[in-house]
């Protein structure tokens, strides 16, 4: 029983005076789970974990530094902690809760699968902002489903509430779009929503271009949260470039020509051939004016060659 137990622990990794302790302190007749409990107490690894704590002893990382992966920060930290990479997301939860819900319910389900979206794809910053009359009872005018999110969303530092009151059994609301767009623009981040903000446009000129140029639309297909892959249009930045901070530029590729090796443009053709990848790309004009300027350079060398002598 002793030799058995012996070599179990030392498959694990723990070493054998370690292992011969325990078992004089507990008996030859200790259960394996009393074992490896005392082994754990007594501060003993196995050398598996020993040789990796030597190999790889930890590394003071400064805060904001990206060498740290995204996923291991938490959501609730300030912008100084968020990737260096990718923008801020400012998410308009009345506009895709309702969205989510058809235009007829406040769905705070839909609000969860932007964020989830978000998350997965590295995003350190996000904010939702809901009104905060939304936490009271849903009335048969304004129905709400899963409201439990909110308050999930809400302990993770995510939801932002805007200020409401009542006065004199009315309900005053503050402008929550204009929370959205000033904290977007402040953060230099990017607006999700379908709601084009008219009014803030006119209202300050700064905000009209920052909203033209960072609205991030979406569509929900089947409980699935899908912004457009081209969110300036097809002429525009990528949705990759669009959520970067350092957009990466695709290399310039040619074209290549529709007729191949049976095109009878020759130089003048503006498409790539690759069966000519010696041949400059150029037009009948530019080679022209090549073919003077160098003849005009060797002209010029045999003057001064025959005025030298």
């Amino acid at each position: 029983v002793h030799q058995s137990k012996l070599d179990f622990f030392c498959k694990l990794g723990y070493g054998k005076q370690d292992i011969c302790k325990v078992l004089e302190n507990l008996g030859q007749e200790a259960l394996e789970d009393d074992v490896l409990k005392e082994l754990i107490r007594m501060g003993s690894k196995p050398q598996a974990l020993e040789s990796q704590a030597q190999l790889s002893p930890l590394k003071l990382v400064a805060r904001g530094s990206c060498s740290t992966t995204p996923g291991s920060k938490w959501l609730g930290e300030d912008e100084s902690d968020s990737s260096d990479y990718l923008r801020p997301i400012v998410i308009d939860g009345s506009n895709v809760a309702m969205s989510h819900g058809n235009k007829e319910v406040f769905s705070c389900w839909g609000i969860q699968l932007a964020v989830d979206w978000f998350r997965e794809r590295g995003h350190t910053y996000i904010k939702v902002f809901v009104p905060l009359w939304r936490k009271e009872p849903p009335r048969q005018d304004s129905p709400i489903a899963d409201q439990h999110i909110l308050e999930e969303l809400e302990k993770q530092s995510i939801l932002v509430y805007t200020p409401s009151r009542k006065v004199k059994g009315k309900r005053v609301v503050c402008y929550d779009d204009r929370y959205i767009v000033k904290v977007a623009y402040e953060k230099d981040g990017v607006i999700v929503s379908n709601d084009h903000y008219r009014d803030l446009q006119n209202e300050n000129p700064e905000w009209k271009w920052f909203i033209e140029q960072r609205l991030l639309m979406y569509s929900f297909v089947s409980n699935r949260f899908m912004p457009p892959d081209d969110p300036l249009g097809r002429h525009g930045p990528t949705l990759n470039n669009f959520l970067s901070k350092k957009p990466v530029l695709p290399e310039p590729k040619w074209q290549p020509c529709p007729y191949g090796k049976k095109c009878t443009y020759g130089n003048k053709c503006k498409f790539y051939h690759p069966e000519r990848p010696h041949q400059a790309q150029l037009s009948v004009a530019d080679e022209l004016r090549a073919k003077i300027k160098v003849t005009l350079s060797l002209g010029k060398e045999e003057e001064k060659c025959n005025r030298s002598p």
